[in-house]
């Protein structure tokens, strides 16, 4: 098959009509170049820019690992797989990363991906046993390259990119302006694919002062004014996170968490359930201000300040994108001193209030996956026909390789899960329960 009619296939199965225009340059600058450096900003699409130039370069009759993609973070890592698995080039791909089972990573990895995933702690551990052979990987992609630095990785990477020695292509991407290039990473004449120096997004930022201490009233103020739309609150600390999502419960503003203490299985989770609308706001560390999967929002709350004008511009880069409007809101109290890049921005006052609603979705778990030969359709079927669901009872898929999670209109829930549990889906037989 021609790439082109290749990239019609894998962009049809993904639900893409069109590329947007930083995905068309960084594609045709992928491929006509062995360095290069894209730099757009979080929820344009890198990944898919950067995959399909990867993909068209696989060689189908080399069965060791081929491309190599280094994520600061298992989120990241564990989107990008799923994304390589949506677009259906059958081509094996794996991600390895901590918190998941070194065993587990060895026996995927004897049946070599063509396409290998992980987090720089992680990967360097597997070169280090030497678990397969580096002599064919050909391309190297550093996704979010900035943060993985940032975060103490420098010196796994520097042990990464000297076991690469047959390195044909290096791209580097970043959603950071002013980034600079690693010294280690041995570019010699990168080509420069930037989409951040464009037309910014339409993100109003506004000051609201807090009338108590902790913030808290006022936090719940700004939700009830803001009503029901998706958002995200970030805090520096996950013992905040506990307090504040204490008060958000006792004051019926439903929510789901994200933070590094919890389990990776819990973090997966809670991104699906926001994903899929099961909640509408995210209560959050920074952790969620960059490399993880989750739609477009309207809004963000600062709750608790960020120490670096970085970590604001990454904050505020999870609404307001591709040109559409977001809303930044600083909650700050008299007795905080406000960072110079926060300072100017205007103040506002809320008056009315709309309150905040439980959304009306639920999510299902399916315990059949991908590789029970199960689709989206085979679930569809299963919840409309024996589940008795209308068509708009029925939110959003996620099919992963041995489960499935499905949001399901609420009021409807336990009357689909008295039809379909325990019943057979494909050849499987699976167990459906709420989450």
């Amino acid at each position: 098959m021609s790439n082109y009619k290749n990239q019609k296939s894998i962009l049809a199965k993904l639900g893409i009509t069109v590329l947007n225009p930083m995905q068309k340059d960084a594609h045709q600058v992928i491929q006509n170049n062995s360095e290069v450096v894209l730099l757009s900003p979080t929820g344009t699409g890198k990944t898919l820019a950067f995959l399909l130039p990867l993909i068209a370069e696989l060689n189908p009759d080399i069965d060791e690992v081929q491309a190599l993609i280094v994520v600061p973070s298992r989120e990241l890592a564990i989107q990008i797989e799923q994304v390589i698995r949506d677009m259906g080039t059958g081509y094996k791909t794996n991600a390895v990363y901590g918190g998941r089972s070194g065993s587990k990573d060895r026996i995927e990895l004897k049946h070599r991906p063509a396409i290998l995933i992980g987090t720089p702690g992680r990967l360097s551990d597997h070169f280090y046993r030497e678990e397969f052979d580096t002599n064919h990987i050909k391309t190297l992609v550093l996704d979010e390259f900035d943060k993985s630095l940032e975060i103490g990785f420098e010196t796994e990477m520097i042990d990464i990119l000297s076991s690469l020695t047959a390195l044909k292509k290096k791209v580097l991407t970043s959603a950071t302006f002013g980034v600079k290039i690693p010294k280690f990473v041995k570019l010699q004449n990168p080509q420069e694919v930037d989409y951040l120096s464009e037309e910014g997004p339409r993100l109003n930022i506004f000051k609201i002062e807090a009338s108590d201490k902790n913030k808290l009233k006022t936090l719940v103020k700004t939700l009830n004014h803001i009503g029901n739309q998706p958002g995200i609150i970030f805090c520096n600390f996950k013992d905040s996170i506990a307090e504040v999502g204490d008060f958000l419960i006792r004051n019926n503003i439903a929510h789901t968490e994200f933070h590094g203490g919890m389990e990776q299985i819990d973090r997966e989770r809670a991104l699906i359930k926001f994903r899929n609308g099961t909640y509408q706001l995210l209560l959050a560390t920074d952790l969620a201000a960059r490399g993880i999967d989750i739609p477009e929002i309207t809004f963000i709350i600062h709750y608790q300040l960020p120490h670096k004008e970085e970590e604001f511009t990454h904050r505020n880069g999870r609404t307001g994108r591709m040109k559409k409007e977001g809303n930044a809101y600083v909650l700050y109290h008299e007795s905080e001193r406000l960072p110079d890049f926060i300072e100017q921005f205007p103040n506002k006052t809320f008056e009315d209030s709309k309150g905040w609603q439980e959304t009306a979705w639920s999510t299902l778990y399916i315990t059949g996956g991908r590789k029970d030969k199960i689709s989206k359709g085979d679930i569809a079927g299963l919840l409309i026909k024996q589940g008795n669901l209308n068509k708009d009872e029925l939110g959003v898929i996620e099919l992963k390789q041995d489960c499935a999670f499905v949001s399901v209109c609420r009021d409807k829930m336990q009357e689909v899960i008295n039809l379909t549990n325990n019943t057979r889906l494909k050849k499987k037989k699976v167990r459906i329960s709420e989450i």
